[in-house]
């Protein structure tokens, strides 16, 4: 039906360009328009007006039969009726052969109406066109739903932010706005850009970043991000990140991409039916003229009704507008939940997941560390070490380094780093005051021969060693704490049939308490950055999709291995976001199973809708070759199985993955 999806050697629009002419003038769903929305009222004018004729033509040919309606009285009274829903299918079809699409769904429609004039038959002319035109009107609907939560999500970023300069407020387009600035923020309204609070207390809506409507309580100090809704106090905001590096600008980019990367159902079905239509153009001619040389009585008119009847049945538009749709509206429930799909392609590969890895820190448990224990060697200062331990820690984005300047208190800036070194998997190595410090796990004690007599393994927190010029100095306890829903979406990825594997760089005692208290039987704790990429290779030998969760830098490499990577976008690091395949905004550990539910739907539906349209279409194509269907029953498997495939692929954007 619509020349986005019949068109099949055509790429989709971005997201950003829903609104915009196409190169032909036309909205891509075989609708001219100005440059304002079409109204569903404007959209079923056209056909409205056809119907009515149309039923008054059908009254007068079978019951009121006046004396005046025949000949070219009446021809011209059906031409009345076909030329509202008729003429823009008509000039779609000569614009579609001027770009190069000879054998499109507007041409096919365009024959076989013409050519039932051509036969006398009217009302089937006009009906053919008409079921046509409320199809395209109904799919343009569907289409506008379906694309509704990412339209919303495009106008969560205000054009204007008030700034406060030398105390004044004052207010200037927000792409203007530059780092270190301070927005004023009124109750009700939304943030423009990223920053860090700094009133003592504030509470957000940030049901357009997460998909979840509750409050979100901050105080002062913590990041606040582009989206969010001021809740019920005057705040002020100092900006930390440009406009266009906000994570929303980077979420608006992800899902305006994600129509270029097609699901494999959905790359088969426009490869098949760039080859299926002229097959089909030239089956209907055969149809029509090879009777001649193999029958007695050929009648050329019975022949080319037959034909045009095929034509009709034969329009692929149930396939190439319902499965793209279907996917789209996967796409669309998804942000709807604060989960983002880069594509209609990870869609397809999460519903066949059947292992899923996961970090530890940050993604299944909360990645806030809390110092609880400071335990020192003899000989060392307590108060030096934790001073310069924080100065070192400062340079590193780890939660860790969080834990530790919350307990200490602020940096002292004015003293000076050199040779400072961030060891994969290990901890940090710095100069301060012309002595060497090591900070890390006691992975980066080993790595450097420094002894000690801790027993380590033994303590199920999270274990910081410092080591001063190679002499162990102390160490300090960390724990966490687990999500509080990690246990319900363990117990959820089980239901679904997926494995469930826990990889961590701490260690292996804190690892497998916290894998017994969510209910994960399968934890590697120890492992450094390439020790998680090679479990995710053994995971992969056995032939089964993976997907892998993390959120902190040294998880990309992870995440680009596996089949699907899926990055906690609200803690998670910059590079882990871009690599991911699918990004969950905010946090939640139960937003997994519901991305593999939605993928599962997706595909379902599109299947069911291949499954309809094939059985349909099959049935009817030979009835209609043999004479036994007419017109009426080519509208059915045309336009009728289109609307059921439509509607059918629609239901995913109201369902409650929450409850399913």
């Amino acid at each position: 039906m619509s020349k986005e999806c019949c068109t099949t050697g055509e790429d989709e629009k971005p997201v950003s360009e829903i609104k915009q002419h196409d190169e032909h003038g036309h909205d891509g769903h075989g609708h001219s328009h100005d440059n304002t929305d079409q109204t569903v009222f404007q959209l079923f004018l056209p056909a409205a007006v056809s119907f009515t004729l149309l039923v008054t033509g059908i009254a007068f040919d079978y019951w009121l039969k006046p004396d005046w309606f025949k000949d070219w009285l009446r021809i011209i009274f059906y031409l009345g009726a076909y030329v509202p829903v008729g003429l823009p299918v008509i000039k779609e079809a000569f614009l579609s052969i001027k770009h190069g699409d000879f054998f499109s769904e507007f041409l096919l429609m365009t024959i076989a109406t013409v050519g039932a004039f051509a036969i006398g038959e009217y009302p089937e002319g006009v009906a053919v066109m008409l079921f046509y035109s409320v199809g395209e009107v109904f799919q343009t609907l569907a289409v506008q739903k379906a694309k509704l939560n990412i339209k919303t999500l495009l106008d969560q970023r205000p054009e204007e932010v008030t700034v406060i300069e030398n105390n004044i407020p004052k207010i200037i387009k927000a792409k203007d706005a530059t780092m270190g600035q301070i927005i004023q923020l009124k109750p009700g309204e939304k943030l423009a850009l990223d920053g860090e609070l700094i009133s003592d207390n504030a509470s957000f809506n940030t049901a357009a970043l997460t998909g979840e409507s509750k409050p979100d309580n901050k105080k002062a100090g913590d990041i606040v991000l582009a989206g969010m809704i001021n809740i019920n106090t005057l705040s002020l905001v100092k900006i930390n990140t440009a406009y266009e590096d906000s994570k929303l600008s980077r979420i608006l980019e992800m899902v305006q991409n994600a129509s270029s990367q097609k699901a494999p159902t959905e790359l088969f079905i426009r490869k098949f039916a760039k080859i299926y239509t002229p097959i089909v153009v030239v089956l209907a001619v055969a149809i029509c003229l090879l009777p001649y040389f193999l029958v007695e009585n050929y009648e050329f008119r019975d022949w080319l009704y037959r034909a045009l009847v095929f034509l009709v049945i034969s329009c692929p538009c149930a396939l190439v507008i319902s499965i793209p749709l279907g996917y789209f509206g996967g796409i669309g429930a998804g942000s709807r939940n604060g989960i983002l799909f880069k594509g209609s392609n990870f869609l397809d590969t999460l519903a066949s997941v059947k292992n899923v890895v996961m970090d530890k820190t940050g993604t299944m448990t909360e990645g806030v560390f809390k110092v609880q224990q400071v335990s020192v060697e003899s000989g060392f200062n307590k108060e030096e070490i934790l001073h310069r331990l924080n100065i070192l820690e400062s340079k590193s984005t780890h939660p860790i380094a969080t834990a530790i300047h919350e307990h200490v208190g602020e940096v002292d800036h004015s003293v000076q780093i050199s040779d400072f070194e961030e060891i994969a998997g290990r901890g940090l190595k710095g100069t301060i005051d012309g002595k060497e410090y090591l900070a890390g796990n006691f992975k980066l004690m080993d790595k450097f021969s420094i002894s000690h007599n801790i027993n380590h393994s033994e303590v199920a927190d999270t274990l910081i060693a410092v080591a001063i010029d190679r002499k162990f100095a102390c160490y300090v306890t960390i724990s966490d704490q687990i999500k509080e829903d990690s246990v319900a979406a363990v117990s959820a990825l089980k239901k679904l049939g997926v494995t469930v594997t826990m990889l961590s760089g701490d260690k292996q005692a804190v690892v497998n308490e916290v894998a017994e208290k969510i209910g994960i039987t399968s934890a590697f704790g120890d492992l450094l950055p390439e020790d998680k990429v090679n479990k995710v290779k053994e995971i992969k030998s056995l032939n089964e999709s993976v997907a892998f969760i993390g959120d902190g830098v040294n998880d990309a490499p992870v995440v680009a291995l596996s089949d699907v990577g899926i990055a906690m976008g609200g803690l998670g690091s910059d590079a882990t976001i871009e690599t991911a395949d699918v990004v969950i905004q905010d946090d939640r550990p139960s937003k997994i199973p519901m991305a593999i539910k939605i993928g599962r739907e997706t595909r379902k539906i599109v299947w069911q809708n291949i499954a309809l349209a094939f059985g349909v279409k099959a049935v009817v194509l030979i009835l209609g070759a043999g004479g036994l269907a007419t017109m009426w029953e080519a509208v059915f498997a045309d336009v009728g199985v289109a609307l059921l495939a439509i509607l059918n692929a629609v239901r995913i954007q109201h369902m409650d993955f929450t409850k399913k």
